[in-house]
């Protein structure tokens, strides 16, 4: 069942992959080039609540991400931020960061914050059609970044 938080990151349009324990998805704004939010889907709000299991399956989510960010932005580092304000759910925000700007499908995406904090602020928007096209690139890349 989704929660919340994968409901408002646009769960099942956005969604990349999906384990049993967390939900990859492109996040609607995109302060950088494949801009993520990585979702638990199990029903906590404190990271000391996760199971075991979704310990354990989080390495494994977090070394195809690497990847597949990796293939698809370039990124010269990467960010997660657990910010939990609005959305209570336990999720990261996943930022891939770069000097720079990126380019998909014919639009720019500057990393507006480097080599600071990220500016989630200043993000592209994404419409319907570019946001289709970057989760179809993020979910191959995501195949091909099996363990």
């Amino acid at each position: 069942m989704t929660n919340p938080t994968e409901t408002k990151f646009g769960d099942p349009a956005t969604r990349i992959a999906q384990t049993s324990h967390w939900t990859v998805l492109l996040r609607p704004k995109q302060p950088t080039l494949g801009s993520l939010a990585l979702v638990c889907r199990e029903p906590v709000q404190a990271f000391s609540e996760l199971s075991p299991g979704a310990y354990a399956d989080l390495r494994g989510v977090v070394r195809r991400i690497e990847r597949a960010l990796r293939e698809v932005s370039a990124y010269e580092r990467i960010n997660y931020l657990m910010l939990m304000m609005v959305d209570p759910d336990v999720h990261f925000h996943v930022i891939p960061r770069y000097s720079g700007t990126r380019s998909f499908a014919g639009q720019d995406y500057p990393d507006a914050g480097w080599p600071g904090p990220p500016q989630l602020d200043a993000a592209v928007s994404l419409g319907a059609d570019a946001r289709d096209r970057l989760v179809a690139a993020l979910h191959q890349a995501w195949d091909r970044a099996e363990d």
